[in-house]
């Protein structure tokens, strides 16, 4: 069903109260939010792709919502989680890059930052979060200190899928704040902890946050050897050369884990009561795909930041695609109104429930959003978005109409003088509003 045709279809239905699909708060479904890692835009079959089999990620696409204008709040790892878990600009939190052993071992998401697991584990819900963290090495920041009741998975940004030793040849496999070796491929690991947390909890109502290494470095296989020795030298990325070849196994295996969760679902008859979000954190590198996209992970033209998501809920959510312009931050206030939970009141939330468009069909009240990471800005406002890089120390600005102009190849600064102006007066006023002044990274 097109976007227009569902439009139609939806506010006919809910012309009447009594909609099935329609959400009503006195339903707390169990919630399950899965993250990869590097995924581009491009990277997945209900996106484009032809070469790369994800069969169960393009069932979950045909029978929910799939966005064509998500994006990822930053064009790397760890602001995006911080943003993901709080619902604010990842500058407000503290955390507005790269979390890396070599520089940030001692730093984290504060404590004091209220995720959503925290908000929803007050209402009754276990909380599981397996995979990934990467917002915080020492125990203070781990995520049983951030509302999660079990954590399996790894703290840096990360590890060989063999050997779970992270970039600076340290062992990083946990459980909750213990180290826990264990063997097996991450991504295998991760799938089987999240289907065991399903099974442990299938008679309460849980949230699930599955964060998947893949398809982020080192290109491993399952068949792989390990590359990674503790206090040994060895090349970040991986031994392989045919690192396409890794990277295609890589989101293959994850889709298969995807699978294996939809599968356990079914087995308890919870299809029909769970609501399960998939996201990328940002951008493809260039060993992946970003479609006709500009740019890469850690630009801030759409390569960086627009990635495949979609939302599933069979029975609620009416199958489609949404062209709303949409952003991480959206899931936790999404996420509290799913479980009935109250949004913090002490602090902003920026961003905002979708429950609107995916349950009844409207549309995303207009809004600009705001990216900032390591010397890069933008602003996006409606179709028009500014672009502010650095080259030879000096600010190069574009003003690109993504509406036109998706793949950012037209710049429009010089024929557009005063809404250039304007937009740079509305990213002066966000970054005074969201960038602590003791901020250091």
């Amino acid at each position: 069903m097109d976007t227009i045709s569902r439009r139609s279809f939806i506010q006919s239905a809910v012309a009447a109260m009594t909609a099935p699909n329609a959400f009503s708060s006195a339903c707390k479904p169990n919630i399950i939010v899965i993250l990869a890692d590097d995924l581009g835009y491009g990277d997945l079959g209900c996106y484009g792709n032809t070469e790369i089999q994800t069969p169960h990620l393009d069932s979950l696409a045909k029978g929910g919502l799939r966005f064509t204008d998500f994006h990822s709040s930053c064009p790397v790892c760890s602001p995006t989680r911080a943003g993901l878990l709080t619902g604010r600009y990842q500058q407000r939190c503290r955390v507005p890059g790269v979390v890396t052993v070599a520089k940030h071992r001692d730093r984290g998401l504060p404590p004091s930052e209220i995720t959503f697991a925290e908000r929803l584990r007050d209402t009754g819900y276990a909380t599981g979060v397996f995979g990934k963290w990467h917002l915080g090495y020492q125990n203070q920041f781990n995520p049983t200190r951030q509302g999660f009741d079990r954590f399996r998975g790894y703290v840096s940004g990360n590890v060989d899928y063999i050997s779970h030793i992270d970039q600076g040849g340290v062992a990083d496999w946990w459980e909750n704040g213990r180290l826990a070796p264990e063997e097996g491929y991450s991504t295998h690991l991760i799938t089987q902890h999240s289907v065991q947390f399903i099974e442990d909890n299938h008679a309460q109502p849980f949230c699930l946050y599955v964060a998947h290494e893949s398809p982020h470095y080192p290109y491993q296989a399952p068949s792989d050897t390990a590359d990674r020795t503790v206090g040994g030298t060895f090349n970040s990325h991986g031994s392989r050369q045919d690192k396409k070849s890794a990277y295609k196994t890589m989101i293959e295996e994850m889709d298969k884990g995807v699978g294996e969760i939809l599968a356990a679902l079914k087995k308890y008859h919870l299809e029909e009561d769970t609501f399960v979000f998939f996201f990328s954190d940002n951008g493809a590198t260039k060993v992946g795909s970003n479609g006709d996209l500009r740019a890469w992970k850690g630009t801030l033209w759409e390569g960086g930041h627009r990635v495949p998501a979609m939302a599933y809920w069979p029975g609620r959510i009416q199958p489609g695609v949404i062209d709303d312009t949409t952003i991480s931050l959206d899931i936790f206030p999404t996420l509290l109104t799913l479980g009935g939970a109250e949004a913090p009141i002490d602090r902003p939330i920026d961003g905002r429930d979708l429950s609107p468009i995916l349950f009844d069909g409207e549309s995303v009240p207009t809004r600009k959003l705001f990216w900032s990471y390591n010397k890069q800005r933008a602003v996006r406002d409606g179709d028009w978005k500014l672009v502010i890089t650095k080259k030879l120390n000096k600010d190069e600005i574009e003003l690109f109409n993504l509406k036109n102009d998706p793949s950012e190849a037209n710049n429009l600064a010089s024929k557009r003088p005063q809404q250039v102006q304007s937009l740079l007066s509305d990213l002066a006023a966000w970054e005074k509003d969201v960038m602590p002044d003791d901020l250091v990274w």
